[in-house]
């Protein structure tokens, strides 16, 4: 599902979106904003893929049963 506002931004628009964001969190604090949302990207990519090797084995644990039976 996209958002159907983005697609119709313009320069303007996205301008005005860059000023209120930096209205709100200041200079100073947008490169620690995206510091933090990079971190959490990384974590959340641990996540995924410690989950896939957890399935993985669970599914060949689940064969080398089903071949002793």
């Amino acid at each position: 599902m996209t958002l159907a506002f983005i697609q119709n931004m313009g320069p303007v628009q996205i301008l005005i979106c860059i000023a209120v964001i930096l209205f709100l969190f200041g200079g100073k604090k947008i490169p620690e904003l995206a510091r933090s949302l990079g971190k959490a990207k990384n974590e959340f990519k641990k996540g995924l893929e410690e989950g896939k090797k957890e399935s993985e084995a669970a599914e060949e644990s689940k064969k080398l049963e089903e071949q002793k039976a």
